[in-house]
């Protein structure tokens, strides 16, 4: 997304955040999730139609399937699921974008969204926008190319509301192809519960993204 400056001073609560996050959890969380966790996971995207997704945004957008992944193209646009909402979960996507292209993955979205409206997972690689893939997007910025254009990878999201210290927040794990960036915490809880999508960008873009997979979590 190329829609707004972020203050630089997020970054040092990132830093804090994979600190802490590192300090205290790790081992514990991923021994709890062993077992029968591949057995919780909801398919969102059918690999074969359109079922459950639809088109927001301009006319001249486009949304199809394309060798079993969704495909995006054109003019701006997001493409919602119909499904949820969601507020906790786990969430993984294999996503591929274009040589200087740019998308999103949006999480706790409205049914209607804007470019604004949600969390969002950067995808960018080479595009002019330098926040790069792993970043979330306006709260923690990543300008490390992390993927090369035109390869597929995995997207990880854990989000979960929780309490840290006696104040309420919403932290949100980031992984990229199982490596772990960050854990931010949101103590806004900018956005409670909501649906997810991808970004259609600009007309130079060409996003695809196949296996679309949630675990919804206990509140």
């Amino acid at each position: 997304m190329l829609m707004r400056l972020i203050p630089r001073l997020v970054l040092p609560l990132c830093f804090f955040s994979v600190v802490f996050f590192a300090a205290t959890c790790g081992a514990v969380e991923e021994a709890s999730q062993a077992g029968s966790a591949e057995e919780s996971w909801i398919t969102l995207f059918d690999g074969e139609s359109m079922a459950g997704w639809e088109k927001v945004g301009k006319r001249d957008s486009y949304w199809e399937v394309e060798d079993g992944a969704l495909s995006g193209s054109g003019s701006q646009s997001m493409l919602v699921c119909t499904k949820g909402p969601y507020k906790n979960f786990r969430y993984r996507v294999e996503v591929k974008i274009n040589d200087g292209g740019n998308s999103g993955v949006y999480f706790r979205t409205t049914r209607k969204p804007g470019f604004a409206d949600g969390y969002e997972a950067q995808v960018d690689s080479t595009h002019r926008d330098p926040i790069r893939t792993g970043s979330l997007y306006g709260f923690c910025h990543v300008y490390k190319e992390h993927v090369k254009p035109d390869t597929w990878f995995t997207y990880e999201l854990e989000v979960r509301d929780d309490v840290w210290r006696g104040r309420e927040m919403t932290r949100v794990k980031v992984t990229v192809d199982g490596n772990e960036l960050y854990e931010y915490m949101d103590f806004a809880k900018t956005y409670p519960a909501g649906h997810f999508a991808f970004q259609q960008h600009d007309p130079g873009s060409k996003v695809q993204i196949r296996k679309v997979e949630v675990m919804p979590l206990d509140d």
